[in-house]
């Protein structure tokens, strides 16, 4: 298996998931770099079009997808074969070119390649992974693609292509030197299910093809509960979860976490709900206060100095269900809990 490289210790900053209620992308990335100029994200604006919705903003480039009903689906109608060819083709030499973003799938994204983003640490964006793309889009029948060998094999060399495409474009922002690419993958939570079964060794699988491709870091987001020693055998540069609903789930897999923290990995603590109507509930330091809890759990095993480093704290997930007004709020919920956390370490 290729395991993904590891970023930098980011001592407790802060950053964004992904989406945000926004329909300007200039502001979308001004709120952005404005709350989180040491780590920026490039958010991704579904309201703004069904185009740029998770799953949807990475859909070309498929062979036979189209949208229909506001749904993804595959057509078959035609022959596919020279499509897959093609993919093959461009994975084995590496050809990210034809699977560059546009700004009718990846607004935010164009827009913030046009800024200078001196200071920042790393730039990150975020795509949909392989299991969860497979697992949105259907065939005639209605079955979804993941379950079709040949999609499940070729999903994820399309995603590689996009994320070492989008790698290469980050890079080439002035300022950026380091980058991560994280996978948006809630499906990762039906791991185990016999409901809607995901085999383990496609996930690996997948996961090697995408990581093969990168030189920067490569993560998970994953807003549910999961296998989380399954995911942390991965070894993603970056781990993105809800620990505010799941984190006590998430703490039964301390060993996996101890080891994760203690050999370079980051977990993106998500302790800032995104839902706005949650987040009027709390207050900054109730919020804080639970983060705290988490903190003492894992420093029970590891000294906090690793916890600290080998953390970052951000929303729960996209922000969807709020508006542009809330979205700052609740970014900025998440930095006022860096920087207190941070001078609590002394940073």
């Amino acid at each position: 298996m290729t395991i993904a490289s590891m970023l930098p210790s980011q001592n407790s900053l802060a950053t964004g998931v992904g989406g945000l209620p926004h329909t300007d992308p200039q502001k979308a990335c001004n709120d952005v770099w404005e709350i989180f100029p040491e780590f920026p994200y490039i958010p991704t604006l579904p309201n703004r079009s069904i185009r740029e919705s998770i799953v949807f903003c990475d859909s070309p480039n498929v062979p036979g997808i189209q949208i229909k009903d506001k749904k993804l689906i595959i057509d078959t109608g035609r022959d596919l074969a020279p499509e897959f060819e093609q993919v093959y083709l461009d994975y084995l030499e590496e050809n990210s070119g034809p699977y560059g973003l546009d700004a009718e799938y990846a607004s935010g994204f164009i827009e913030m390649q046009k800024r200078d983003l001196t200071g920042a640490h790393v730039l990150k964006c975020q795509l949909t992974g392989p299991v969860t793309f497979g697992m949105q889009v259907v065939d005639k029948n209605l079955r979804p693609i993941y379950y079709d060998e040949q999609y499940a094999d070729i999903l994820p060399k399309i995603i590689a292509l996009k994320a070492r495409w989008c790698e290469q474009a980050m890079k080439n922002i002035k300022g950026i030197s380091d980058t991560l690419v994280v996978l948006n993958e809630p499906y990762l939570a039906a791991l185990g299910s016999s409901v809607i079964p995901i085999p383990q060794d496609s996930v690996i699988s997948g996961w090697s093809d995408i990581s093969s491709l990168l030189q920067g870091g490569l993560g998970i987001h994953c807003c549910s509960n999961t296998d989380w020693k399954f995911i942390l055998s991965l070894k993603p540069a970056y781990l993105s979860l809800d620990a505010l609903t799941g984190g006590k789930e998430f703490l039964l897999y301390m060993d996996s976490i101890v080891e994760y923290m203690e050999k370079d990995g980051i977990i993106a603590w998500g302790i800032v709900p995104a839902d706005y109507s949650v987040f009027a509930e709390n207050t900054p330091d109730s919020l804080f206060t639970h983060y705290q809890k988490i903190r003492s759990q894992v420093c029970e095993f590891i000294p906090d100095t690793v916890f600290d480093a080998q953390s970052m704290i951000t929303p729960t997930c996209g922000i969807r269900f709020s508006d542009e007004r809330g979205s700052v709020e609740i970014m900025k919920a998440a930095r006022s809990i860096s920087q207190r956390v941070r001078e609590m370490s002394g940073e």
